[in-house]
């Protein structure tokens, strides 16, 4: 008997009526984009196999590496941050003597956004979801002790991200670390903050201008560095499918890449330390689909669309981080199972670097236990569960294939629909990607409030929930001993030094040189990340959302 009638007489004979019986149960089986989950998965209901290739190669569907975790694992990269320098630095040997294998810094609302601790704007904000960083000073004491030159860093800094890395570069200098030794990557994706997270400064044009002026800096003062890290995490934590994840994130890949090929350089000259940032969600297949789906797509619009030569220029790599929006404050036990499961989605979808997060972390900052919990999740996964030592062990199951080929498709009609818009851009002007976004969060919680989707805690399986867990305590006084070391800072400088570069600093910003190497020398003479970036608000204004009507 052919496949094809075989598996017709089993849809017929034993599976719709199987079925049947449990549809009041789940009346559509669809993943949470909308993608129709057949019953059973058949080679002959799509065609992937010409898409699949061998892991290392194109497309880099089965993952950008040939050998994967078998050479070498992920890097295990927990994002921590909170108060003060002196604490967070705390936190990160704790999960380097943890067996961490690169920092991830979360800053403070104000180093978000332009400010020194002791700005009015800065009142009551001063290290409450981040370290507070306002001086190359506080940079120095936040690696106090770690050698640069061997830790890989993220920095999850966006507006003011060529002023962070202007300060990392001069606190490897200060310890006798060159430029070309550091390794890590800064987030510096704007245009998804006009579109998801709101952390910007600068309006669109110059804030493209520091993007690709730090694109063209470390290709050669920085090589190891992954210049960007185009995120489409803040696009899914804000209420996005899947498939939009993928559609928006490589929308707007492709404006930056437009916007440095339009600033002069070659395509393969900077794309291979392009890198990008997905969040892992809770539908265990869809996710692992997700990310293979994504390596695809970016290979083939790097090779046919941009005609970059050079493969590496066609690889995604990427980060994940768990999805913070899927934590619930009811039961936080739970959540360790739902991190582990999207863990492992991020791992089997062949991912570069992880961030496990914390059971707590709806109710709070994390402690060291359950921090430590986070990390141990990753440690199991790698060396316990077996999935690291065969390359791609998802390859060739029906399910999987099936799904990466329909995100693909749904994800290229999203870019033809925004390139017919003019673009990342212009997409983001006219409110279409933020409108899409909010309509997929509206539908979601539509379904949790109709029971249509399950949270275990929240609208099913509830019990009574005594929070007994341990808590953080931050200083209170932060804030104050933030600003009076900004005040020694600016009484112990040289403050004529310091104008003298802020005027340099004006002047630049109104032509057209690479700020970059300007801006370090700002920071090795102690100017503060609220006073350049004062300069630069001053040049260039504020951006302002529009008023859709």
């Amino acid at each position: 008997m052919s496949l094809e009638k075989e598996k017709k007489r089993w849809d017929e004979e034993v599976a719709k009526p199987s079925v049947e019986k449990f549809k009041e149960r789940k009346p559509e089986f669809l993943s949470p984009s909308g993608i129709p989950i057949p019953r059973v998965a058949t080679p002959g209901e799509f065609d992937y196999l010409e898409q699949l290739g061998f892991p290392g190669e194109y497309p880099f569907t089965r993952g950008v590496q040939p050998t994967m975790y078998r050479s070498r694992l992920w890097t295990m990269r927990q994002y921590a941050g909170f108060a003060s320098a002196e604490e967070s630095n705390r936190r990160y040997r704790y999960l380097l003597d943890q067996g961490q294998t690169g920092l991830s810094v979360a800053f403070d609302l104000p180093t978000q956004i332009g400010y020194d601790a002791d700005d009015p704007m800065s009142l009551g904000e001063v290290g409450k979801v981040g370290v507070s960083i306002s001086s190359m000073r506080d940079m120095e004491t936040l690696f106090d002790q770690i050698p640069l030159e061997k830790v890989s860093t993220s920095m999850t800094i966006n507006a003011p991200a060529a002023v962070l890395l202007a300060m990392y570069i001069a606190v490897g200098k200060r310890h006798g670390v060159d430029s070309k030794q550091l390794r890590g990557t800064i987030q510096n994706d704007i245009l998804k903050e006009y579109v998801a997270r709101g952390t910007y400064i600068f309006p669109p044009k110059p804030s493209l201008r520091l993007i690709t002026d730090i694109f063209q800096f470390c290709e050669k003062e920085v090589p190891n560095w992954n210049t960007i890290s185009i995120s489409g995490y803040h696009i899914r934590e804000a209420g996005s499918t899947a498939v939009q994840e993928v559609a928006f994130t490589i929308a707007d890949a492709i404006a930056y890449v437009q916007a440095a090929i339009d600033s002069g350089q070659e395509v393969d000259q900077f794309a291979s330390q392009l890198s990008f940032f997905f969040a892992a969600h809770n539908d265990f297949l869809e996710e692992i689909a997700k990310f293979r789906a994504a390596r695809r797509i970016w290979a083939q619009i790097m090779r046919d669309r941009f005609g970059a030569k050079d493969p590496k220029s066609w690889m995604l790599r990427f980060h994940t981080q768990t999805g913070g929006s899927t934590l619930t404050a009811q039961q936080p036990e739970n959540n360790v199972v739902r991190v582990a499961i999207q863990a492992l989605a991020a791992i089997l979808g062949g991912t570069q670097s992880l961030h496990t997060n914390s059971m707590d972390e709806a109710l709070w900052l994390p402690t060291e236990k359950s921090v430590r919990t986070a990390l141990r999740t990753q440690q199991i996964i790698a060396h316990e569960s077996g999935v690291a030592d065969t390359v791609d062990p998802m390859a060739g199951s029906f399910a999987i294939e099936y799904l990466t080929d329909e995100i693909c498709k749904r994800a290229l009609e999203y870019i033809k629909r925004i390139d017919d818009l003019g673009g990342a851009l212009a997409a983001i002007e006219k409110g279409y990607m933020q409108n899409e976004i909010q309509d997929s969060a509206y539908r979601f919680q539509k379904d949790v409030e109709s029971k249509q989707q399950v949270v275990v805690g929240v609208n099913s399986f509830q019990a009574e929930d005594q929070k007994d867990l341990e808590r953080v305590k931050v200083n209170p006084a932060i804030e104050q001993n933030q600003v009076a070391k900004l005040a020694e800072l600016r009484k112990n400088r040289n403050n004529v030094r310091a104008a003298e570069l802020m005027n340099n600093l004006e002047k630049a910003a109104k032509g057209t040189e690479n700020l970059m190497p300007l801006l370090v020398t700002c920071m090795e003479n102690d100017l503060t990340l609220g006073e350049v970036c004062g300069v630069l608000r001053k040049v260039w204004g504020e951006y302002q959302p529009p008023v859709w009507g």
